[in-house]
């Protein structure tokens, strides 16, 4: 792909957010609750009503702007991972150029619940089949989906090697304006927050012992009288990834598709999956590290079923304290 049609596509996939944020700001508005229903269970994950709002809408907008001059395959939830759906609709995916992976609304909980915001993500790779990995993705673009009662919503995009684009989007007057973001740049975790997922019963137990094992190592456990790591869990991978983007947290990661199979879960639908940290590029291209729990970069297949564990780091200062200690930590735990 060119640079030119880099960043085409970057254009294109925060126009789709946009149509997906204006899609389900106006279905709350008609519909209210209906939002929490769940309307199915899947390999990948439980499917809301608001999640099935998005899908018509998305294809609908594949057909009607996605140049005939890109041709692209297709991930989000809802498509089963054998499928091929491809724009033009029907070009064989050996013939397409690229590979998005979407998640129309990453954070459901959240926003069925008109409790956070959630988010729409969407990254794209090189089409290399069944190769193409998260590390792949060239071009990343993530909007926020805001609650009944927020005015703003924000949006982040990417295309490797040009730094972050970010900008914020008036509900009111639908005007956009120059949005500035910077990951924190403290060198320690004192008076600052940082978490490890649990967002579920399922491991609680475990995934607690290992984040309070890490601040032990790292001499904050208890330290003049404790209390200077604060936790906030956002069910949300791309909120979390905002989160670090924005300057408000120092470290997050989710641990639990290791601890899962330790205590022999094999619930891959409470896991994150590619499509959750399909927009890790954009954190990166900020300055900020994303990688596997044991420091590795991120390469899980673009698909909606493959269990992710993944660490964020606000800055390479603060990866290098975690990264050997969360290491020697999981051996110890998980074996």
């Amino acid at each position: 792909m060119t640079p030119t049609q880099l960043e085409q596509a970057r254009r294109l996939l925060c126009a789709l957010q946009d149509h997906i944020r204006d899609t389900l700001i106006a279905a709350r508005a008609k519909r209210g609750r209906t939002f929490a229903r769940v309307a199915a269970v899947t390999a990948a994950d439980t499917i809301y009503q608001v999640d099935k709002i998005t899908e018509e809408a998305i294809f609908a907008w594949f057909g009607r702007h996605w140049p005939q001059s890109l041709p692209i395959q297709v991930v989000m939830e809802g498509i089963d991972d054998d499928a091929a759906v491809t724009w033009p609709r029907g070009t064989p995916v050996g013939r397409t150029l690229c590979k998005c992976i979407l998640d129309p609304i990453d954070g459901t909980r959240n926003l069925m619940y008109d409790k956070r915001s959630a988010w729409a993500l969407a990254g794209l790779a090189p089409q290399r089949g069944t190769k193409t990995t998260l590390a792949d993705i060239v071009v990343a673009a993530m909007t926020e989906l805001p609650t009944s009662k927020m005015w703003r919503s924000d949006q982040l995009s990417a295309v490797r090697g040009g730094g972050v684009k970010s900008r914020a989007f008036d509900l009111r007057t639908r005007r956009w304006t120059t949005l500035r973001l910077r990951p924190s740049q403290a060198e320690d975790f004192e008076h600052g927050f940082a978490s490890i997922a649990r967002f579920f019963p399922e491991g609680k137990g475990l995934l607690g012992q290992i984040e309070e094992a890490l601040w032990g190592e790292l001499g904050l456990l208890g330290k003049r009288g404790g209390q200077l790591v604060f936790d906030d869990q956002y069910i949300s991978t791309g909120g979390q990834l905002y989160e670090l983007l924005c300057g408000h947290d120092r470290m997050l990661g989710d641990i639990r598709p290791p601890v899962y199979a330790k205590l022999g879960f094999g619930a891959a639908s409470l896991c994150c999956h590619p499509y959750d940290i399909c927009t890790a590029l954009i954190l990166q291209e900020a300055g900020g590290i994303v990688e596997t729990p044991d420091g590795k970069p991120l390469r899980a297949p673009l698909d909606t079923t493959t269990p992710v564990a993944w660490m964020g780091y606000a800055n390479p200062v603060l990866a290098r304290q975690v990264r050997p200690v969360l290491r020697r930590l999981l051996r110890q735990h998980l074996g």
